[in-house]
Order: structure tokens, then sequence, then C-alpha cells
């Protein structure tokens, strides 16, 4: 009978790996694309962009009507203010391609997280091992809807220009 090897988990784990995931983002107003890597995470109740980098690539801000309190795990109000704007923009990765809102905050050196939002919305293949994300469970009116705005907006620029 062939010894079947065990494996001990504690000594096969490796310190908590993040998941990333290098996208290209898109400005609405001039089509300019972006590289940007996103992190994936779970604990957070939204999708968000870094207030820094949006001033950088100067994205067009919308203000929110009402400003959003951002709260700490323990409950408490958060020291580095509200949030105040959003913005849109398109979102590219692996052949997959979305709209987005992102809501602007100060998220020090990350630049994009997509929280548990997007995660439920996309139920994304995670190869926890080799960090590979794979877009394999989207629903199929995901793509659509983008593309019909993407089209109709080139459309019309198109007509502006002539």
């Amino acid at each position: 009978m062939a010894k079947v090897e065990e494996r001990d988990v504690r000594r096969t784990l490796r310190p908590l790996r993040e998941v990333w995931m290098e996208t290209r983002i898109e400005k609405l107003n001039s089509y300019k694309r972006i590289i940007v890597k996103a992190l994936l995470d779970s604990g957070v109740m939204g999708l968000f962009m870094d207030k820094k980098f949006v001033e950088e690539y100067g994205f067009k801000l919308d203000k929110l009507d009402r400003p959003i309190e951002v709260k700490n795990v323990d409950g408490t109000s958060n020291s580095r203010r509200n949030i105040t704007y959003e913005l849109e923009c398109n979102v590219f990765y692996k052949g997959h391609s979305e709209r987005l809102r992102m809501d602007i905050c100060n998220l020090k050196r990350t630049k994009m997280i997509f929280g548990m939002p997007w995660l439920t919305a996309h139920n994304p293949e995670i190869n926890w091992e080799t960090r590979e994300v794979k877009m394999l469970r989207c629903l199929p009116w995901y793509r659509r809807k983008i593309d019909v705005k993407q089209k109709k907006t080139k459309e019309e620029n198109r007509k502006n220009l002539r």
C-alpha cells in the first residue's frame, strides 16, 4: 500500500497575501487609459479610488449630494474625513470591461480598491497560491451594458467633431 503524504497546514501556510489585479481604467472625457493595480478586499464595503491618484491624472469628479461618513472597523468615525466625491470610469481586465462609480478617499499607497459589492457581483475565481484572478462567472449583462454605453458615447463624440 502506497504511503499518502500528509500536509501540515500550519507549516505550508505563508504569511497572509494580498490579491491585486492589474487593470486599465479609462477616463470618460478623453478615453485616456491608465494602468493601475486594484486591491481586492472582502473587508471593504465599496469601490474606492485614491484622491491623490485621481488629482494626478485629472479625472472629472462628481460632488455627492450628501457626504458618506467613513467608519473604522470598531465603528468609530474615521479621522481622514468623509467621502464627498465620486467618479465614473471604465475598467478593463483580461477581456472583461465595465463602467464603475468609485468613491474618492485617501488610500495612501493603494490606488484602487474593489470591495465586497464588486466581489459579490462578479464572484471572480481566485487562485490564492498564484494570486491569479479569473473573471469566469460574471453575469453577461455587465459586458453588454458597458459596450452599449461606450458605443453611444463614442458615436456622440464623433458627431461633435464634425
